[in-house]
């Protein structure tokens, strides 16, 4: 730990517990200089917190906290901070690149003059193998074994590598697949509300929990009153490098819950409303911390389950101040007794313990009351279109109403509710189309994948017991999942299984097709699997409009299965109704679910467990042996993870030229010791034409790889089968396959084009259409820029460095929207790419923008500084030019510097190399 070099408000104090003496940074003492900090947010406490403890005159300075209390005057501030989390969590999806890039930059530092153990991480880093499970095999008690024998198949190679960084590297840690999800590894035993550690004298430290992690959904902690964020993975390799997360102090929202939920809820269909509540209020960008008296009725895992989704919500982090909960759940969890005691001593000594008689000041208040939550779902590609659950099925047939095609819209909504066929509306699409060597068929609306999954709800109990009382209750009526439904449950930990079997509901489950298909994100990733092949042939035949259901966190079109096109989230005891029902055109409140063995009709509040029943089970089944077993061996891993070969922990990867799974990128090639000046970019054609809201799933590369795509051309010529493809995510350590999946989602619009779905465009100088990626490489052998337009919201979505790395692989020098998502914005200037904002009320389509065009961005040739101006120069086809002004949204100084470098790993190799 690095230790503050400076003191000057005399906040350097001690607290001895246990006979235990512990040095930190005490926020009572700075008041004596700073003023009253008593109604600071609990969030903003922990941030000034790392800055008294950081100053040092450079990174931190008197000026930084003491805007820290002027904030108090304005609830925001425009003043920069640099914060340094105590560590970083990592998935293996992002994960992989990023040791990827560590070893790439130790070739590059000793190419600059520097040493290979140069580059090695200075803060601790887990990293958690949990996205790379695929729900391949479903429904018997065989999935999980073939699953996880697949998974080691596929992975072999990435397996390998992330072994060889766990002994190259120090202060790096490998949690070895099969153990759980890395949010809820991190709630269960990594997270500690308050860390303590020595710095370089030997003096024992304590501060608070602090991370950044590689995945948006890194907030899940927050409910354990540990700040942090999800970040790019190129964020999070610098932070590993010792670099400071750069920020502007938050506006800070202040939640307000009171009551408790009512009958018939869950802490699902209370993140669903939170979510929808915050999206309508705009907190992209802010920090939200929660209050009210409405938390003593909340449990740890009630907190998680809203904390997670903030990147849903669009804020930065979903903050929960530290109280007694906090302290029952670490007990619970097994944390050792003296780490209990240091987090109730730290947090009254530093004013963090939540105090429901004196709540802080914040920039802006909403408040909820916990009774007035209903049964929701929200969807279909959306996590902020919460459908009230007695509204689902119209909702449903509205979506068809908008979607099909046929001659009068209404007929639909009259042909759904009737029972109708739309073959009787003269409707071009098939419907009920049979499925061959079955004696069933599939139409629109019907639920085809019902996936318990997620870091969302899995690590919830309450929620789990639920679905599993559901399964128990209809078993007893004799009720079956419908056939078309393909089922999963994917835990985020392995003491869910614990509790699930003990209980006996886990046989429930099975017995419904819920059977263990692995330990991770599985299909809330895209990790579905297949559907069953006659079932998928005939959604395809018909063209049907089916459904998914998931207690996930993601929904967005395109990014669950490529057979489903309306995706629905719901908690786990919902995915079991729904799985039942087996379609989304019924009301579920109302009508029957099925039929008992009696032939009589069981509607869902026959077999909806009632709270207590909730409660008794959680109170009797789970224990706190489950999680002192679970992680005592955490990083030993199953003997299929020991027998993973690793070469020896040499300094330098050894590059395998064969390998389709690990290349070295070509980032750091022909590096210069000093940063080019800036230039203008002048020429550039348009790539693509964006609308709003383009998530990081339709820009970066996800799920299965189509045969025919580029990426499955540039396989099959390196011998790679279809059968081993595997996803994009599971080969994020290949640019060369990334980059061609760039901008290649099934469901991007590119408005280059007319009418067409998926990553095309048009090569303008032929007017030809083809895909993004061979278009691009055209323009790149002509040595043409590029720059891409889009609309509001751009980047929404998961903390995906690829769809910054591989815009700037494919030669895109400019993205210009009209607003940006936090973390993309941050992960284009970390890659050298500009990103520039329309001025109010203006866009490409304003500007009547067609693709033809060609572009100068001018007013950057000396560099850039935050928020300065730039000059859209627009060349039109018949000759004319017109201007526009552009925002460059580079809001820090420590941003110019990054983009000013290319990047902001070339900054920091530059750093440590001393160029």
């Amino acid at each position: 730990m690095s230790q503050s070099r400076l003191d000057s408000f005399s906040a350097l104090q001690t607290l001895t517990v246990d006979d235990q003496t512990y040095h930190y940074a005490s926020l009572k003492s700075a008041e004596e200089v700073l003023g009253d900090l008593s109604a600071l947010p609990f969030s903003l406490k922990v941030l000034l917190e790392n800055l008294l403890r950081h100053e040092d005159g450079q990174s931190v300075s008197t000026k930084d906290i003491e805007g820290m209390k002027a904030w108090l005057d304005k609830r925001s501030s425009e003043n920069e901070v640099a914060f340094h989390p105590a560590r970083v969590l990592m998935q293996d999806f992002t994960g992989v690149p990023g040791v990827v890039d560590l070893a790439a930059m130790r070739e590059a530092a000793i190419a600059l003059g520097g040493k290979a153990e140069d580059i090695n991480p200075l803060s601790a880093v887990d990293l958690v193998i949990d996205h790379s499970v695929m729900v391949d095999n479903f429904g018997t008690e065989q999935a999980f074994e073939q699953n996880v024998q697949r998974e080691f198949e596929r992975n072999k190679e990435r397996y390998e590598f992330l072994k060889w960084g766990s002994k190259a590297f120090s202060n790096f840690r490998v949690v070895p697949p099969g153990t759980g999800i890395c949010h809820q590894v991190n709630l269960e035993y990594l997270g500690k509300t308050v860390w303590s550690e020595k710095n370089e004298q030997g003096q024992l430290w304590a501060f608070p929990d602090s991370l950044v992690g590689t995945d948006s959904h890194t907030t899940m902690i927050n409910a354990l009153s540990v700040l942090g964020w999800g970040v790019g993975g190129i964020e999070a390799e610098a932070a590993m490098l010792g670099q400071p997360i750069s920020m502007l102090i938050p506006e800070v929202i202040g939640f307000e819950l009171t009551g408790e939920l009512k009958e018939g809820a869950t802490a699902t269909d209370l993140v669903l409303r939170v979510v929808q509540m915050l999206r309508e209020k705009g907190v992209v960008g802010k920090f939200v911390e929660f209050y009210g008296e409405g938390l003593g009725q909340m449990s740890i895992a009630d907190r998680a389950t809203i904390s997670n989704m903030a990147p849903e919500y669009g804020a930065t982090c979903g903050f929960f101040p530290i109280d007694q909960e906090t302290l029952t759940y670490l007990e619970f969890t097994g944390r050792e007794p003296h780490q209990i005691k240091l987090v109730e001593a730290y947090a009254k000594a530093q004013c963090m313990w939540r105090d429901n008689d004196n709540p802080p000041v914040f920039t802006d208040t909403l408040h909820l009351n916990l009774g007035d939550v209903e049964p929701s779902i929200a969807g279909p590609k959306r996590p902020q279109d919460r459908i009230t659950l007695s509204e689902a099925a119209s909702a449903f047939e509205s979506l068809m109403a908008k979607t099909i095609s046929v001659k009068n819209a209404t007929d639909v909504v009259k042909m759904m509710s009737e029972g109708r066929q739309l073959a009787e509306y003269d409707q071009p699409n098939e419907t009920d189309v049979a499925v061959e060597g079955e004696d069933f068929s599939v139409d629109h609306g019907d639920v085809v994948i019902a996936a318990i999954t997620s870091c969302t709800n899995t690590s919830n109990p309450s929620v789990m017991m639920a679905a599993g009382l559901v399964a128990k209750k209809a078993v007893e009526k004799g009720l079956s999942v419908k056939p078309w439904v393909k089922t999963s449950l994917a835990p985020g930990s392995q003491v869910v299984t614990d509790y699930l079997e003990q209980s006996g509901l886990q046989d429930d489950l099975d017995k419904l097709g819920f059977n263990l298909v692995g330990y991770g994100c599985t299909t809330c990733i895209g990790n579905s699997g297949p559907l069953p092949p006659a079932i998928s042939a005939a959604v395809n035949k018909g063209n049907l409009t089916v459904t998914s259901v998931l207690s996930g966190n993601r929904n967005f079109e395109g990014r669950i299965s490529p057979d489903v096109k309306a995706n629905y989230l719901a908690s786990p005891p919902l995915i079991v109704a729904y799985a039942l029902m087996g379609t989304m055109t019924k009301d579920i409140t109302t009508e029957a679910i099925g039929e008992d063995a009696s032939g009589e009709p069981v509607y869902l509040k026959d077999i909806w467990p009632t709270t207590q029943e909730i409660v008794e089970q959680v109170r009797q089944f789970l224990t706190p042996e489950m999680f002192t077993s679970r992680y005592a061996n955490v990083f030993d891993g199953t003997q299929q993870w020991q027998d993973v070969g690793a070469d020896d922990a040499d300094e330098a990867f050894d590059w395998e030229a064969s390998s389709t799974y690990i290349k070295k990128p070509p980032f750091f090639e022909g590096m210069s010791p000093m940063p080019t000046e800036g230039e203008a970019i002048k020429g550039a054609h348009i790539l693509a034409l964006l609308g709003d809201t383009v998530t990081t799933d339709h820009i970066s590369p996800a799920g299965s790889i189509k045969e025919d795509s580029p990426a499955g051309r540039y396989l099959k010529e390196h011998g790679v089968e279809k059968s081993a493809f595997n996803s994009y995510g599971s080969r994020r350590g290949n640019h060369e396959v990334m980059m061609r999946g760039t901008f290649a989602n099934i469901r991007i619009k590119n408005l280059m084009l007319d009418g067409v779905e998926g990553g095309y465009t048009r090569y303008v100088p032929t007017g030809e259409q083809m895909a993004i990626y061979d278009a691009a490489m055209k323009y790149q052998k002509e040595q043409k820029p590029l720059v891409v337009f889009g609309g509001k919201e751009y980047g929404t979505g998961s903390s995906r460095d690829w769809a910054a790395k591989g815009t700037i692989l494919l030669g895109v020098k400019a993205v210009i929207t009209e607003s940006y998502e936090r973390i993309h914005r941050s992960n284009l200037i970390g890659m050298g790419v500009l990103p520039l904002q329309f001025t109010e009320g203006k866009s490409w389509k304003s500007l009547e923008l067609t693709g033809d065009e060609l572009i100068d961005i001018t007013g950057i040739e000396s560099g850039v500084q935050p928020k300065q101006s730039a000059k859209l120069h627009v060349h039109r086809s018949d000759g004319s030019t017109d201007e526009h002004e552009l925002l460059v949204r580079i809001d820090t100084a420590d941003e110019a510097a990054y983009f000013k470098h290319g990047g902001i790993l070339h900054y920091v190799l530059r750093q440590i190399t001393g160029k």
